[in-house]
């Protein structure tokens, strides 16, 4: 197994302990190194520091909000390659989208549709930054 370096990291913002069980249990397990913050200000220092192939969060964050969050991520040089994929139970799609989201996933967590759209969004915006880099 890769070690904790060598595995690409993904940052979730989450507030329901059960859920980030099963995120962490879905991505280890898919081998990816899952790193987690308690709310938007702590996810935004995180994904700056980390820079992370991917940050999973939640709208309902406390300090600052999910959808204020990828608009920060976006709006800033240092993160703005980085995926973010919007994970709500509340139906916001197009508000998710319009703050930026790379994608938008509506809970229940599935583990095929949660990997597959992590795996997907963070490839393609991976291939979208080599592209600029060109």
């Amino acid at each position: 197994m890769a070690s904790r370096d060598d595995r690409e990291v993904i940052l979730i913002a989450e507030r329901d302990r059960h859920v980030r069980e099963l995120q962490e249990f879905f991505l280890t397990r898919a081998g990816f190194a899952v790193e987690f913050a308690d709310d938007g200000e702590m996810a935004l220092d995180a994904a700056r520091r980390l820079i992370p192939r991917a940050v999973v969060c939640e709208i309902l964050l406390p300090k600052m909000d999910g959808l204020a969050l990828c608009r920060r991520l976006k709006g800033d040089a240092s993160t703005r390659g980085i995926a973010v994929i919007v994970f709500s139970i509340l139906s916001a799609g197009t508000r998710a989208h319009e703050a930026g989201a790379d994608a938008f996933l509506r809970k229940p967590i599935i583990e095929s549709t949660f990997l597959a759209t992590i795996r997907e969004t963070a490839a393609a915006k991976h291939l979208t930054l080599m592209e600029h880099q060109k």
